[in-house]
This record gives structure tokens, sequence and C-alpha cells, in this order.
């Protein structure tokens, strides 16, 4: 009895440790998948906070909770299903869908630019609402509209970080896969939208820091409370920035892997002969030049398919800022058009 119960023991540790190990892997594999995804999730960072801007402070971190649900959904519910059936049925279809995708984020960088060029240049005309200025998003409606515009563009998002991420565990079991994808979606959205919540309610954090004892600390909150409207604007124009290039370099590598190789290899080329032949700073050198490309890129199909859109007749149009609305305000027209 003793030795058969020592003999069963000796099993349970052996499966124990064999489950150890897996996990080990599993775990490393979720980091590296993580990692390699890194670029799309910092544009994710930068792309979400510009969705919350002009959205009453209370309402700051419960649309930021909204958007993350919805970013859970589209990993788990959406992309994973249909990435794990495509790379097993028709792996050649992941590329166009992804391209697809880069249309969409090109167009939405292009269109928040063309949008900033006309309020600016609407500003000058007598009687017109400067449409960059700040508006205020009230209303379940108009919250709705903002969380579904921020939604859709995670979705596009979401699809490059994942298909990423199942590029670098294609060589794993089915469940290993699956396991791993689960664990990079669920890190990558609590990391995404958790820095995304404080960097929202940094101005509240400096309020209170300007009401606390200690003339250093209260310096430093009245520096956020002055300075964080900036840092939004910085990371909206950041934010339309990452569009453009995440838009531009997906369809540069999805135009590669379906065979049309010149732009990509031309951009590679120089971004390597700069790494290479600048010391130190080479690859950060390479790096930006490849981010440039990818933005001009993205700029420029993305203006192709804004012409597109509003030459047709179901495309959006843009009435004049003041019309039918008063106080000032364009009815949220930069969040909830722009997000749409």
């Amino acid at each position: 009895m003793s030795a058969g119960l020592l003999g069963l023991l000796d099993d349970v540790a052996a499966i124990a440790k064999a489950a150890a190990a897996s996990l080990d892997d599993v775990t490393a594999a979720a980091g590296k998948a993580t990692a390699k995804a890194a670029g799309v999730v910092i544009d994710d960072t930068a792309v979400t906070p510009q969705f919350v801007t002009g959205v009453t402070p209370d309402r700051e971190l419960p649309i930021v909770k909204r958007i993350a649900l919805g970013s859970i959904r589209n990993k788990l519910l959406i992309i994973l299903p249909v990435a794990l059936l495509l790379s097993w049925v028709a792996p050649w279809a992941l590329a166009p869908i992804l391209m697809l995708g880069g249309l969409y984020l090109s167009y939405e960088g292009a269109e928040k630019i063309w949008e900033r060029v006309r309020g600016h240049e609407a500003a000058h005309e007598p009687g017109a609402v400067d449409s960059s200025a700040p508006v205020t998003v009230q209303g379940a409606s108009a919250e709705r509209t903002l969380i579904s515009g921020a939604v859709r563009t995670d979705l596009i998002l979401s699809a490059e970080i994942m298909v990423i991420s199942l590029n670098e565990v294609a060589h794993e079991t089915f469940w290993d896969r699956l396991i791993i994808l689960v664990v990079v979606a669920l890190v990558i959205t609590v990391g995404v939208y958790g820095v995304v919540g404080l960097i929202v309610k940094m101005d509240d954090i400096g309020l209170a820091l300007s009401r606390r004892r200690g003339r250093g600390v209260q310096a430093f909150g009245r520096a956020l409370v002055v300075g964080m409207p900036r840092i939004l604007g910085v990371i909206a124009a950041v934010g339309t920035v990452a569009m453009l290039w995440v838009g531009g370099h997906i369809l540069l590598n999805g135009a590669h892997e379906l065979g049309w190789t010149a732009p990509f290899d031309a951009i590679r080329h120089v971004e390597h002969a700069i790494a290479d032949g600048v010391a130190g700073v080479g690859g950060a050198l390479g790096w930006l030049f490849e981010t440039l490309c990818s933005a001009v890129v993205g700029l420029a199909v993305g203006a192709v398919v804004l012409a597109i859109v509003h030459a047709l007749p179901f495309g959006r149009t843009h009435a004049a800022p003041a019309a039918g609305h008063e106080g000032g305000h364009d009815g949220g027209h930069d969040e909830g058009g722009a997000a749409a």
C-alpha cells in the first residue's frame, strides 16, 4: 500500500512538474507575443485618450471602463475565434482582412487632419465657431456615439495586436495558442486602459495635490492641472499620427505578403542602411524612418479614401459648425463624428 501510495505521489509530482513547465512555456510565449506587439500597443494607448476629450470629469472613468470592456469583447469574442479559424482553414485571408482595417485607420487619421484644417479655416469666417476648441460631451446618446467609435477603432488595433501575437505562437498546439492569446488580450487591455484611465484623471490628481500641505507638492499639483490640457492635446495629435502610422504599416506589410514587395523592401532596405550606418542611434533613426514612411503611406491612402467617401451620394457631409447648434458647441461633432 505504501509503495503504491509513493508511486502515486511520484506520478502526481511528475504531472505537477509538467504542468508547471507548460505554464512557464505559456507565460514566456505570452510575454514574447506581447513584446512583439508593443508598437501597436503604444499606438492604442496614444489613440484612446482623444476619445475622452471633452467628457465631463465624473464620466471619464466610466467611459474608459466601457471602452475597455468593448476592447475585451473585440479581442476574445470576435478577433480570437475568427483569427484561429482563418489560421486553420484560410491563412491567406488574414492579410486582406488586416489591410481593410489599415484602410479604415488611414481614413480615420486623414479625416481628423482634414477636419482640423477645415476647423481652422472656419475659425476665420465671421460668426464661425472654432471646432478645435474643447467641447463637452453630454447625454447618453453622445456617450454611446463616442464609445461605439472608440470600440470600432480599437477593433482594428486589437486585430493587429492579436494577429501579430498569433504569428508569434503559430508553432504551438491549438490549446496553448488559445491560452496564450487570451492572456495577451487580457494583459494588453488592462495595461492600455489602465494607463488611459491614469492619463485622463491626471488633472484631478493634480487638483488634489494642489490642496495638500507642502509648497513642492502644491506646485507639482498646479503644474499638472495647468499642463494636462496641453498634454492631452499632444496625445490627441500623437493618436492621429499613430492611426496613420499603423494603417500605413498594415498596408505595406499586407501588400508585401500578397506579392507586391517593392515598397516594403525599399523602405526596409533604407531602414537597415540607416541602422547599420549610424553608430549608437542608428536603430532608433531607422525605426523613425520606417514610421515616417508608414505614416506618409497611411495619409496618402487615407486621403484618397476620404475623397472617395465624400464624393459618394451617401458620404458624410459636414455642415457649417454653427448650423443647428447653439451655445457655442458643435454638438460633439469632433468626438462623435471623428470616432464614428
